[in-house]
């Protein structure tokens, strides 16, 4: 169809005026950027810069620490301006996703491989550690595989601008201003030097991520030089590891886990660190050891715990305290049970989980958010709305649907969203 003269002239109009629509709402983005940088160098100067100094940081080394550093607005979880904290619709951090995904056989077997020839290297160092800790030198070296592949792996960021643009504004702003401060005091202390503090995304450091403010109350000298030195000495690494889990109330002679069987007569719902009980006792409801073998004597009466990380979808297991000491490295059941099964693979050679991992996983943070409203309108204890399925998460489907007579699953999928809206 040939346009006339007038519709020609009018689809000219309508796209020029398109076109300074987009260029201006551009050039607004730009701007408002700009106006938050310069709030950013405010906030710095202002907030910042009075707290580093009554921590005994120089104007030096704030001055070395911030040169050039601007605000990275391509981080996760940042609220700018004018704008309101949300779930996201996209879970980016492994540790919280798809429970099979996360045991990919290439990562477990690079971790299990890579972590006997540190055993051998490192023979000496990790026995003094366990020494004198308490941590079994497998622990330590899985920890050290899943945090930086035992040092391999290229640490991205400038540690400042990630702290700085976190405690500015990010969803945990107050957090990652504290930690900006222990972050300064490291390079005031000499540990390593502003231009070279490299971190992760979330601002965590060195071989083994540490946090700053952990680099602060757990950081050790494994090699007798006199320092801690996380980002160049694998020794130091080691210990400060053993000494992070030991500070956090590792039990020495306990282990961390074993994968079990769970049969159809004990409810998934009991999970969690808050329902524990001997081993004894879980045993005597029907509860066994994947492998066939018993549980070891010395466990017996020591307090241990259901974890189904997948619900009836995966495998299960009992765990000992130990295991949640791990969780405060990092939060995550998955992490810890990483750590656990590759520190026994490194040891004792053991084989893949008994049990599978189900295909699950495939739904949004969103969509795990509106399931957890759901159950929270209906007197459930979720763990906060977070979109993360976590243990009261899951045990709280258990005990919704044991209650509506559906077979318990304990683990969130799409199916429950719209029978949870018809309750």
């Amino acid at each position: 169809m040939k346009l006339s003269e007038t519709d020609t002239d009018l689809l000219i109009r309508f796209l020029v005026l398109s076109l300074f629509l987009l260029i201006g709402t551009l050039a607004a983005s730009a701007l408002d950027r700009a106006a938050v940088e310069t709030e950013y160098q405010k906030w710095l100067e202002q907030e910042i810069w009075p707290r580093a100094k009554s921590e005994g940081v120089s104007r030096q080394i704030f001055d070395q620490a911030f040169e050039g550093v601007r605000l990275n607005w391509e981080l996760p979880d940042l609220v700018p301006p004018g704008t309101e904290a949300g779930t996201p619709k996209i879970q980016r951090q492994a540790e919280f996703g798809s429970p099979g995904k996360y045991f990919a056989r290439n990562t477990v077997d690079g971790a299990t491989s890579v972590g006997r020839a540190m055993a051998k290297r490192h023979a000496v160092t990790l026995a003094e550690v366990e020494r004198r800790t308490g941590v079994p030198g497998r622990i330590i070296l899985a920890i050290w595989g899943r945090e930086s592949a035992y040092g391999r792996v290229k640490i991205p960021h400038d540690a400042f601008e990630v702290l700085g643009t976190k405690g500015f504004i990010s969803t945990r702003a107050e957090y990652f201003s504290e930690e900006l401060i222990a972050a300064l005091r490291i390079a005031q202390a000499g540990h390593v030097s502003p231009g070279s503090m490299r971190s992760s995304w979330a601002g965590a450091l060195g071989q083994p991520q540490f946090m700053p403010s952990n680099f602060l109350a757990h950081a050790a000298d494994g090699d007798g030089d006199g320092r801690a030195d996380i980002w160049n000495s694998e020794a130091d690494t080691i210990a400060s590891i053993g000494n992070f889990l030991d500070q956090h109330g590792w039990v020495a002679g306990r282990d961390w886990g074993f994968e079990v069987t769970v049969p159809v007569t004990v409810s998934c719902s009991l999970e969690g660190p808050d329902q524990g009980q001997t081993i004894h006792k879980w045993e005597a409801l029907g509860i066994k050891r994947a492998s066939g073998r018993p549980f070891p004597e010395g466990e017996q009466d020591g307090e241990g715990f259901l974890l189904m990380p997948a619900g009836r979808y995966g495998p299960a297991f009992i765990v000992t305290p130990n295991f949640y000491v791990l969780k405060n490295y990092n939060m995550s059941d998955l992490y810890a049970l990483f750590v656990g099964h590759v520190g026994d693979r490194i040891q004792f050679g053991v084989g893949d989980f008994q049990a599978n991992w189900e295909k699950i996983g495939g739904l949004f943070r969103s969509d795990v958010a509106t399931i957890q409203k759901a159950l929270v309108a209906q007197g459930h204890d979720v763990g906060g709305v977070d979109g993360l399925p976590g243990y009261k998460t899951r045990r709280s489907i258990g005990l919704w649907q044991e209650s509506n007579n559906i077979t318990p699953t304990c683990f969130p999928n799409d199916a429950l969203r719209p029978l949870l809206a018809e309750k």
